[in-house]
């Protein structure tokens, strides 16, 4: 007797695929970002730019927990361990760029001028939001916080990338080596922010309650909200 799959199934496995080739996409960029940032860092003496090294390889390990998540048969039972994982990744980026930063700014080290870390900011600058987005609408369409807190880790490394690109810009252009760790302890405040999240699993919340079983909970906040429908010739198709 042959097994019957419904539209729903096909769905989930179809969003669970793309996850994964989101994830390993999100692992491979981010290997070759921590490598080229955390020696570009180092050869300039730069916090900002170690620190969003740092962030790579932590944002490495967040993906592959989400990867090892869903290489299970039923990845909802091991999301908490993935979502505590990434909120510890979180925190530990923001210990040692805020030990780090308060020891350049008490005169321990001065960063210099650094075109890879300039480069290297604005081409993030450029590829994280695709990435965050695509995982972000991945994760709400499967109903998976993990899958959420991963792409806010992709974000995170936008927002990095902005933060690292003005604070190298400006000890460039005006010689301010003080802009430098500031930036990097902007970065430690919003992993604080984002791992507090993470480790609270505020992250997303399960999809809306389908037509017929209106008695289940649904969304309190626009976490998981369906996307806007399509409109002529713009915008995205709404899912489910």
């Amino acid at each position: 007797m042959s097994t019957v799959v419904t539209g729903p199934e096909v769905r989930r496995a179809e969003l669970v695929r793309r996850i994964r080739l989101l994830v390993a996409a999100t692992i491979t960029y981010n290997v070759v970002e921590a490598v080229v940032a955390i020696t570009a860092g180092t050869i300039a003496s730069s916090t900002a730019l170690i620190g969003f090294g740092l962030d790579s390889v932590i944002e490495v390990s967040s993906a592959a927990a989400v990867a090892w998540q869903f290489t299970g048969a039923d990845h909802e039972k091991r999301e908490k361990t993935a979502l505590r994982i990434i909120a510890v990744s979180f925190f530990a980026l923001a210990a040692y760029v805020t030990v780090e930063s308060v020891r350049a700014l008490l005169g321990a080290g001065e960063a210099r001028h650094s075109t890879v870390g300039l480069a290297l900011a604005a081409l993030s600058l450029a590829v994280m939001p695709l990435l965050s987005y695509a995982q972000r609408r991945a994760g709400r369409a499967l109903g998976s916080r993990s899958a959420v807190a991963d792409s806010k880790q992709t974000l995170l490394c936008t927002y990095l990338s902005a933060v690292l690109l003005v604070g190298l810009g400006v000890n460039t252009l005006f010689g301010w080596a003080w802009a430098d760790p500031i930036a990097a302890l902007v970065i430690a405040a919003v992993a604080i922010k984002e791992g507090r999240d993470a480790w609270r699993g505020d992250t997303c919340c399960p999809p809306l309650p389908p037509a017929d079983r209106p008695d289940q909970a649904a969304c309190t906040d626009d976490c998981c909200a369906r996307p806007a429908p399509r409109q002529t010739g713009h915008g995205f198709a709404a899912t489910g």
